[in-house]
């Protein structure tokens, strides 16, 4: 079958579903009562989106995790009309060109009806200038035939591939999910690798999980999933412990592990059980080199040392969740930076999809390892801090640092791309 298959309702089977950071995105864009939702349920061949004639049914981004053949895991994400009017829809349009930073696949799509005018353009632009791969979509062909001349001229002005459906009666619809596995990005396609590309067959890595109580009682957090998977992809072999029981594991290995990998908070215990000769990381900066420019995030803390009294410092994470008495975000990286460097510092939290769009007045952003993040919207919003000039450090990078082991949590990558 070419269509979408449901997401799994049994939780069991969701913990084992393509975590949403690691899926292709793909947003579909244009005016209201364009399509798009008709667009979204023609290519999964479900009743995903809601379709209605009245226009601006659709009023925030909407994305549903799914599995489109042959393209494989993605998340679509419907959203409001680019020429949504009024106050209201003025903040709607903002929320929709916002989707682009986390978009590897854009679907203009307009009509006979629409044709090609300025909110188009303005699209079309904004997905060049982010080299973000750009479908233009002209939808019911079913009512109004697409000339090949039109398509051209079209194609020239777009300075896109254009494709021909009817969201309605499903024409074109076949061609279009081929189209979008053609364009899809490298990344998408398991370019990346968070450790596997270290490992050879056969060698030991052992990875150090505290089971604390930010820990999701009976499993592991998804960098730590993510992680086992990507060393047993590569042959290697994982054995996973607790830092309390990390010396007596090493002991009992019989032969050096090739790396060690812990949870950044546990950096003192594991450092000093780790002889000086085997290989330390952790989950967070090998999340750093996967998602993002991890030689970038090293140069940023250059910056702690001239932090100044009232400089403000922004703690971002690419979740929400439950926050624990001890949370790292909120409660160990201010008391860490606070004490190591003596000032008065002012600190600001964000979380989710949330991140400031002015972010000149920050001395610092410390990021976490952004595995609920694509690969995409890591690198934006690495690339918005250096926009703004201000130094951008992650929370396994920061740690290492104010324990003074960051070279030696670097020099697993010596040599590798990071």
């Amino acid at each position: 079958m070419w269509y979408g298959e449901k997401m799994d309702s049994n939780p069991d089977n969701r913990l084992n579903a393509t975590p949403r950071g690691e899926r292709v995105h793909i947003a579909i864009f244009g005016r209201r009562n364009v399509g798009k939702s008709s667009l979204i349920n023609a290519l999964t061949g479900q009743d995903v989106a809601i379709v209605s004639p009245v226009k601006g049914t659709t009023t925030d981004p909407v994305a549903k995790a799914m599995e489109l053949l042959p393209l494989g895991p993605v998340v679509l994400t419907d959203t409001p009309g680019l020429d949504d009017a009024g106050e209201l829809g003025a903040q709607r349009v903002q929320r929709t060109q916002a989707v682009l930073k986390q978009t590897d696949i854009a679907v203009l799509m307009t009509s006979g009806e629409f044709g090609w005018g300025e909110c188009e353009q303005q699209l079309a632009a904004a997905a060049r200038a982010q080299r973000i791969p750009l479908l233009v979509v002209v939808n019911k062909t079913d009512e109004l035939p697409l000339a090949d001349a039109v398509r051209e001229a079209l194609a020239a002005q777009a300075g896109a591939p254009v494709h021909a459906v009817s969201a309605r009666t499903g024409a074109g619809v076949e061609e279009l999910r081929l189209a979008l596995a053609h364009v899809a990005p490298e990344d998408a396609a398991d370019a990346r690798r968070i450790v596997g590309d270290l490992l050879q067959p056969g060698e030991l890595v052992v990875l150090v999980t505290p089971l604390d109580a930010a820990a999701p009682k009976g499993r592991l957090i998804l960098p730590q999933q993510q992680t086992i998977r990507d060393i047993l992809d590569a042959r290697a072999v994982a054995v996973v412990t607790q830092p309390g029981e990390l010396r007596v594991t090493l002991e009992r290995l019989g032969r050096p592990p090739r790396l060690v990998i812990t949870d950044s908070q546990a950096f003192r215990e594991v450092s000093a059980a780790v002889p000086p000769d085997v290989p330390l990381t952790s989950f967070s900066i090998l999340f750093a080199r996967y998602k993002g420019d991890l030689a970038a995030l090293a140069r940023g803390t250059e910056a702690v040392a001239r932090l100044r009294d009232g400089d403000r410092v922004l703690v971002a994470e690419g979740c929400t969740h439950h926050r624990q008495e001890d949370d790292i975000g909120s409660v160990q990286i201010p008391r860490a930076l606070l004490k190591h460097t003596g000032k008065k510092l002012a600190f600001t939290h964000t979380a989710g999809m949330a991140y400031p769009p002015d972010l000149k007045d920050y001395a610092l952003v410390v990021h976490c390892g952004g595995c609920m993040l694509n690969r995409r919207e890591m690198q934006w919003r690495q690339a918005q801090t250096q926009t703004a000039g201000v130094p951008m450090v992650n929370y396994g990078v920061l740690l290492a640092y104010l324990q003074g082991i960051l070279p030696r949590c670097l020099a697993p990558f010596s040599g590798r791309r990071q």
